[in-house]
């Protein structure tokens, strides 16, 4: 069965050839340092085989590092990169960015309500433009702001959109059902997916995350396998005070829900159609 790994990030402590983007300084890199070559490490200790790299914060829109790290692993690795979402000049950003190897891009709410955060004309563009050259849109969001998804969702319907972190449900209240309920209204547009993943930063936040297996469960009952892609969000679990494989084994031992089949799902083939196919 191919694992792949659905959120990875990786950066360098060589500073000079990869510098921090603004008001960013080393102290707040933690760890000091995590290359593409921990990353494999990491990958194969656990029998990982690939892997869906995603652009870090500290280098901002400079995403020399992550291509870099793609360009030298052909095919091991897929990248998700970061651009100026309210750039005017988005797509031309975006296929820029394509024709470097990119499959897609991370976007978030930053300043703006949760409410209305993608209420500005780039990021509708960014919508349309992402259907039009099969780009995939990874939204870094919490549950306030998934309403405001659906509705763009419902206008951009052929957009393939990915939630990371289940909408980071839990992360700074209680699993509560309504945003759940939020979550899985998304699945009435077929070209949305979740990632499973940061479980160190969800619920309990304690190994091995039972807590969070209803929640898994009913993302399941709505989307399906085919829907849901297993991701770590390494190295954060690791600066946390948890391991790489306590969140793989949630995904590959702990949903006794899952087919043979499903689990397979989970754990690559939805991963691979989306961003190695």
């Amino acid at each position: 069965m191919q694992i792949i790994d659905a959120h990875a990030h990786v950066w360098s402590d060589d500073l000079l050839r990869w510098p921090l983007a603004a008001g960013f300084q080393r102290s707040a890199m933690r760890p000091a340092r995590y290359a593409i070559e921990d990353l494999q490490n990491e990958m194969a200790a656990n029998n990982v085989d690939r892997a869906v790299l995603v652009q870090v914060s500290y280098y901002g829109y400079d995403n020399a590092y992550l291509f870099g790290s793609v360009d030298r692993f052909p095919g091991q690795f897929a990248a998700i990169t970061l651009i100026d979402q309210h750039s005017p000049h988005v797509t031309d950003l975006m296929l820029a960015h394509k024709t470097r190897g990119a499959r897609g891009f991370r976007i978030y709410p930053r300043e703006r309500p949760a409410k209305t955060w993608l209420d500005t004309e780039p990021l509708r563009e960014m919508f349309a433009a992402a259907a039009d050259h099969n780009l995939v849109l990874c939204c870094l969001i919490d549950p306030e702001a998934l309403d405001a998804l659906g509705q763009i969702c419902a206008r951009f319907s052929d957009t393939i959109v990915v939630v990371d972190h289940m909408g980071r449900i839990g992360m700074h209240r209680p699993v509560a059902q309504d945003d759940i309920d939020r979550l899985c209204a998304l699945a009435a547009y077929p070209h949305v997916y979740v990632k499973v993943s940061a479980f160190y930063a969800l619920g309990d936040k304690r190994t091995p995350y039972k807590d969070l297996i209803p929640m898994i469960r009913q993302l399941h009952s709505v989307f399906g396998a085919d829907r849901l892609m297993w991701a770590s969000d390494v190295p954060n679990q690791i600066r946390n005070g948890h391991c790489y494989s306590d969140s793989l084994s949630l995904a590959r031992d702990g949903l006794d829900f899952l087919t043979r089949q499903e689990r397979a799902a989970l754990l690559g083939l939805t991963a691979q159609r989306l961003f190695f196919d």
